[in-house]
């Protein structure tokens, strides 16, 4: 019974699958119509994608200034901004020189009035305290040594530092101010201009070969476009549509048909299922009939009516089986060779891909031809074109054009040769000129300005006279120092009128510091940093203007007879710049061609559905699950056959009982007292004319 069920249900299955198979068919059929529609437009996205190409190309081109302006403008700024920076940074000195001279001429000056009228306050100052000390009261003897100790110190009340000798500054004050007669800065600041314009010199200076490159970039869609058209790609891709649509009709208009004789199919299947059904049925009721009816006191002879139908049924079943055995058998063998052959012919080999490898062996399809695809497809049999490697291509989505060797049909790296179209992109960029002669960084007149900075006589000032008085202090004492000392000294004397002048001294020399030294400080100060700084500036003056000066020629030099190596390297970066360009989208191209444009999923998604899935899974399964179950029936048939006439000896009702074929064997007194097998009959007083005879 499970045999039958499993044929049951694989006939069943079969039946429901092929009826599905019809959306399964027109979704494939949908998939190959998306993929023959969608190739051109996937073919004319790639064209237009030139477009973006060009118009980024042609940023480049209109920016010519801030990218080949800029690029050569930084490379020859290595030396020029050095240069002019040094330029301008004299510039500077030369205004730093002016100030500073002007600061030791005026500080030289307050130093000199000012020490003057200090030494005369000071002189004033000791000619007071020492007529206090003349008093009468430094006479004491409490208060003479005091008074002979300040007056001891007097001397020191007086001018440390001599300003009146050093030497002035007037002649290189005014020889520096003749220099910056001149704007040294100004200058520089044009020679800056000059050269920060370079982009706009590349910008004026290549204006009519940018407009030919563009021409150039215009011809190269055009050619594009029109070579995409001249490839039989889309009376290929006709054709097939074409081709597709009829078969699908085809297919279509044999689907009822199909339909129809899976019917008449199910119900040969049926039929027999329902044959081994019948023989079940009439073991079962013989089982049934047999075991309720059986009574194990009745005679073979007097056996009951549904012990006898039980029997009967068995017998039948067993009846049944012989007329219906060879039919199933017959069944059963050619299931088994059909299914079994494309189970192992067919779908494990197209699992493993072995039958691809089948349908590759050289010479197998066509004596003459080593390679059975490439000899359809192209014409030609020694390209290496196999089943296996088409299928596995399109299984992994690959585009047809790799996957079929497309390249022996129309080779596509000729038509995206990338020197086919830069060649005259880049010739034209290569013949570009550009001279920066123009550009003067510092003129003569700032040249000479520098010389004569340089011998405006700043060298030769005096440094070490200056720098010797500026280290001295004003006053040989530190005036507040004294001045508390005195003070200190005016305590230690009795109250009185001396105490009170010496400390009203003490307060006029706080005051002289205050209103005198503290300027005169202020004034060294300046002239301290004013003098150092014109020594530094001094140091090897006329080696570093001429420095400055080498610098800024060899950078004019530069800019007038080898910019030209600089543009031409900035100029090829350019070029490869906008030539990678074409070669990225050209690249891309490529990529999406082989990958992408025309990805053949859907053919192997049609190999998969007629071999695997419709072939395979549906039919030879279901053929396979089918004569097995049939035939596990039929040969239980068998034992059937045989138990079933074994037991229905012991369940039919007989015309005649069983006797004992060597009754010698029995005892007389037993046969005639005993019992017959199944009853003691003179019990019931029933004669046995068996034995009576």
């Amino acid at each position: 019974s499970v045999g039958v069920l499993c044929a049951y249900a694989a006939n069943q299955h079969l039946t429901n699958q092929v009826r599905g198979a019809k959306k399964l068919v027109n979704s494939n059929f949908k998939d190959l119509k998306i993929f023959l529609n969608d190739t051109p437009a996937q073919i004319d996205y790639l064209v237009s994608q030139y477009n973006t190409t060009k118009d980024k190309a042609l940023s480049d081109l209109n920016n010519v200034g801030p990218l080949l302006g800029s690029r050569v403008q930084e490379q020859l700024g290595k030396e020029v901004r050095p240069a002019l920076d040094a330029a301008l940074t004299m510039a500077g000195a030369i205004r730093e020189t002016k100030e500073a001279l002007e600061n030791v001429s005026v500080s030289v000056e307050v130093l000199q009035e000012g020490t003057e009228r200090l030494h005369g306050n000071l002189t004033d100052v000791k000619m007071h305290l020492s007529n206090t000390l003349n008093d009468s009261a430094c006479s004491a003897a409490q208060a003479a040594s005091t008074c002979n100790i300040i007056r001891n110190s007097l001397n020191q009340l007086n001018i440390n530092a001599n300003f009146s000798g050093l030497p002035g500054v007037s002649s290189q004050l005014a020889k520096v101010n003749d220099v910056l007669k001149t704007d040294l800065s100004s200058l520089v600041q044009k020679g800056y201009a000059a050269f920060n314009d370079t982009p706009d010199l590349v910008v004026n200076q290549t204006r009519n070969i940018l407009s030919d490159i563009k021409s150039v970039l215009e011809s190269i869609g055009s050619n594009i476009t029109t070579f995409t058209k001249t490839l039989p790609v889309q009376k290929i891709l006709a054709d097939l549509m074409i081709y597709l649509t009829q078969s699908e009709a085809y297919v279509q208009d044999y689907f009822p048909v199909v339909e129809q004789y899976d019917f008449y199919r199910w119900l040969g299947c049926l039929i027999l299922c329902c044959m081994v059904v019948l023989i079940l049925v009439f073991y079962y009721l013989g089982l049934l009939c047999g075991t309720c009816g059986y009574d194990k006191h009745a005679s073979p002879t007097t056996r009951g009516c549904i012990s006898n139908t039980g029997g009967n049924f068995l017998m039948a079943g067993v009846g049944f089986s012989f007329l219906f055995s060879w039919v199933l058998m017959i069944v059963v063998v050619l299931t088994f060779v059909t299914g079994g052959n494309v189970e192992k012919l067919v779908c494990e080999p197209f699992e493993d891909k072995a039958l691809f490898k089948v349908l590759d062996t050289p010479y197998l399809l066509n004596q003459h031809w080593k390679n059975y695809l490439s000899g359809i497809l192209f014409k030609n049999p020694n390209i290496n074109l196999t089943f296996e490697k088409v299928y596995s291509d399109c299984k992994e989505n690959k585009g047809i054009y790799t996957s079929l060797h497309l390249e022996h049909l129309f080779n596509i790296n000729e038509f995206l040769n990338i020197s086919m179209y830069t060649e005259d992109v880049a010739l034209k960029i290569e013949h570009i000129q550009i001279n920066l002669s123009k550009i003067i960084l510092l003129d003569e007149i700032g040249k000479e300005n520098l010389l004569n900075f340089s011998s405006s006589g700043i060298e030769g000032i005096n440094f070490a006279a200056y720098l010797t008085e500026i280290n001295k202090s004003v006053t040989k004492v530190d005036l507040l120092s004294f001045a508390n000392d005195l003070e200190a000294r005016a305590d230690q004397l009795p109250k009185g009128a001396l105490e009170n002048a010496l400390k009203g001294h003490a307060s006029n020399i706080r005051m002289i510091h205050n209103q005198q030294v503290v300027p005169l400080e202020q004034a060294m100060s300046t002239l301290n940093q004013s003098i150092r700084l014109l020594k530094r500036t001094s140091s090897e003056l006329t080696v570093k203007v001429k420095n400055v000066i080498s610098a800024v020629n060899a950078a004019q030099l530069l800019i007038n007879n080898n910019a030209s190596l600089v543009i031409v390297q900035e100029t090829k970066k350019y070029m490869d710049t906008i030539v990678g360009y074409f070669e990225q989208y050209v690249e891309w191209v490529k990529e999406s061609i082989a990958m992408e444009v025309a990805a053949c999923k859907p053919i192997a998604n049609v190999i998969d559905t007629a071999v695997d899935i419709f072939l395979c899974s549906y039919i030879t399964d279901s053929v396979n699950t089918f004569w097995f179950g049939l035939g596990g029936s039929s040969i239980f048939l068998i034992p059937a056959i045989i138990f079933a006439v074994k037991l229905s000896k012991y369940y039919r009702r007989m015309d005649t009982e069983d006797v004992y074929d060597d009754v010698e064997t029995i005892p007389m007194k037993t046969t005639e007292n005993g019992n017959n097998g199944y009853h003691k009959e003179h019990l019931y007083g029933i004669h046995n004319p068996v034995f009576t005879r």
